[in-house]
């Protein structure tokens, strides 16, 4: 399957009720077209409405992707840049939602309006409520089983103090270890299970140029500079952009801690796409969800990108929950495939040998 086809969009009942206020004509947009819409997702009514001076921000590669390929313009606004309205499609996790709803004020034009819509599963209520609590006054829809909520704020409204305080919900944080992460990154404020199972079993004969696949906020990667005292050169690939500055903070400290030169560079890329370079080994926890759906095939993608990007001999070390159907894709890309541990609900495996 190819990378459009693993992130196709699937129906979205959020992003669908966001257009409701404008299908019903109880919201319209500006007339001078300057509109942001932060978590950006593709779909046919945003193809039908967007105009040229829509800006569309989306920090997954593979969303922002398909955006481009719906002819959308994709990209951060400027600091200070103001917008006539903000369109927010807000996540789940609360700290990481406040701080998005925070945005959008930020960059919210005076006598302008923030527009945003989220499924009652997901916390729209709450949504609703924290909006409330930034501007003061909020007005609300249900449709498709989601809520849209929306705000025409008096600056004079605004607590500027909390503000403040949930734009910096976003920074990079401290967490447990010495490592730094931020809300809504996979496993965002602990160390994943399944990661330090693999990082635990890892040989310390790993060798030469490795990559880390779907690296989050660098984990692995720092466990491997950590325990591979063979290891010349790690390059970190993850598709969600806001990794990346927590990723580079946890390896220069991993390289100040381990005594040696360690070459790392950290790439916001979709790693069911392939890879440019060539790697003596890789490690990886890939990713089976998206959202909350099982998606398999997603793990079956980044094995395949491994073995496509690993040198004749290398090796792939990855860690997978023990039901997900693995073995039989490792089986036909690589000679040999042992699992090296199983326990609490998860495997460890290594493969060797790429057949092309």
């Amino acid at each position: 399957m190819t990378a459009d086809g693993i992130f196709a969009a699937a129906p979205d009942a959020a992003l669908a009720a966001l257009f409701v206020p404008f299908e019903t004509s109880t919201l319209a947009p500006p007339t001078d077209g300057h509109v942001l819409f932060l978590r950006a997702r593709a779909g046919v009514r945003l193809r039908e409405m967007a105009q040229p001076g829509w800006l569309c921000e989306q920090g997954f590669m593979p969303f922002a992707d398909e955006l481009a390929r719906n002819g959308l313009r994709v990209g951060e606004p400027q600091a200070g840049e103001r917008f006539s309205q903000v369109l927010v499609l807000p996540p789940r996790q609360r700290d990481e939602a406040r701080a998005l709803l925070a945005r959008a004020l930020n960059h919210l034009a005076v006598g302008g309006t923030v527009v945003a819509a989220m499924s009652n599963t997901e916390g729209a209520k709450s949504g609703e409520a924290d909006m409330a609590k930034l501007t003061g006054c909020v007005r609300h829809l249900s449709k498709h089983k989601c809520r849209v909520f929306w705000s025409t704020p008096d600056e004079a409204g605004i607590d500027p103090v909390l503000l403040a305080e949930w734009l910096s919900l976003d920074a990079p944080r401290a967490i447990v270890d010495g490592y730094v992460s931020r809300p809504g990154l996979f496993a965002w404020d602990r160390i994943d299970r399944a990661s330090a199972l693999l990082a635990a079993h890892l040989p310390d004969d790993l060798h030469g140029r490795v990559a880390d696949l779907g690296a989050g906020y660098g984990y692995l990667a720092t466990q491997v500079i950590a325990r591979c005292p063979r290891v010349e050169a790690i390059d970190l690939y993850e598709a969600e952009a806001r990794a990346l500055e927590p990723a580079r903070v946890n390896l220069a400290r991993a390289q100040r801690a381990c005594g040696r030169e360690v070459a790392v560079a950290v790439h916001w890329h979709d790693v069911t796409r392939g890879l440019a370079q060539r790697y003596d080994a890789i490690v990886s926890n890939p990713p089976f969800h998206q959202g909350r759906a099982d998606l398999p095939q997603l793990g079956r993608a980044f094995i395949t990108s491994a073995a496509d990007a690993l040198v004749p001999d290398g090796r792939l070390w990855l860690v997978a929950n023990r039901h997900l159907p693995y073995e039989a894709i490792l089986t036909a890309r690589f000679r040999e495939v042992h699992t090296r541990v199983t326990k609490e609900g998860f495997k460890v495996m290594e493969s060797v040998g790429v057949r092309r």
